[in-house]
């Protein structure tokens, strides 16, 4: 390559502060996704039942994807023609945020708490088995139960709600991502807008880490869910990652004032 006869300073920096982009995309879609949700207790549900976790990661993923290129892909024709419009998209940008973080301050507060449990969920009332019956004397010549007759009983008691379709499981995972109408503001017009103040090349970038911290995170509740299931059924552990939520944002927001 012709630059590594010169000085490579250049394209360090041009490097650098492409992958700063990259990480405050990052910071930012693990912001806006790490929350109390239907849609992220769904998916904490599915992994914790190991129903469809595959179909169910891949819907979630694949919808803010085309959620966050659409929100640049759109708004970047917006503000290349009328500048005036990324004065207002810094404005109302960092004012969502510093809202955002006002409402994580607030969930600190609340000690808002995740329910994972449920009558049909591991710890839930139905999964718990039922107390054993009170023994019965059996006459001398009554023959002793068999070894698989004795799995199969067991089986039958602890055994939990029925398996849900896959069908039906895809379904509900569209409904909550695409009938939800925060979903449009947060992936779409937020970290559209945010990412469309980091330039031509930038903002690609910008919505590149914020697709990453949605495949991560929704990997990491889906196929992590039985670890992380007794951690966030404690308010302790909400409080501490809305504290993080609440400093990246008031972080960001005023980042964004400032620099107008």
């Amino acid at each position: 390559m012709s630059w590594i006869r010169g000085d490579p300073r250049p394209y360090r920096r041009y490097v650098t502060a492409l992958l700063a982009t990259a990480l405050a995309g990052l910071g930012l879609g693990l912001s806006l996704i790490i929350a109390i949700g239907a849609q992220n207790a769904f998916v904490l549900r599915q992994g914790i039942r190991s129903e469809h976790v595959l179909p169910i990661v891949v819907i979630c993923t694949l919808s803010d994807t085309a959620l966050i290129l659409a929100g640049i892909g759109g708004l970047g024709i917006v503000v290349t023609r009328v500048p005036l419009v990324l004065t207002i998209v810094r404005i109302v940008g960092g004012l969502c945020l510093i809202g955002y973080g006002l409402l994580a301050v607030r969930r600190v507060i609340r000690g808002e708490a995740l329910v994972t449990g449920g009558k049909d969920a591991p710890g839930g009332a139905a999964s718990a088995a039922p107390p054993a019956p009170a023994p019965v004397p059996e006459p001398m010549d009554a023959p002793a139960p068999s070894a698989s007759a004795a799995v199969t009983t067991v089986a039958a008691q602890t055994r939990t709600a029925p398996r849900s379709s896959l069908r039906l499981a895809i379904v509900t995972a569209l409904a909550l991502t695409w009938l939800n109408p925060s979903v449009y503001i947060d992936t779409a017009l937020l970290i559209g807008s945010i990412a469309n103040t980091h330039g031509p090349d930038g903002r690609w970038v910008f919505g590149g880490g914020a697709i990453v911290a949605s495949a991560v995170w929704f990997v990491g509740i889906g196929f992590g869910a039985r670890l992380l299931a007794p951690l966030f059924s404690r308010p302790a552990a909400w409080r501490i990652l809305d504290a993080a939520i609440a400093l990246i944002m008031f972080g960001l927001g005023a980042k964004m004032l400032l620099g107008l």
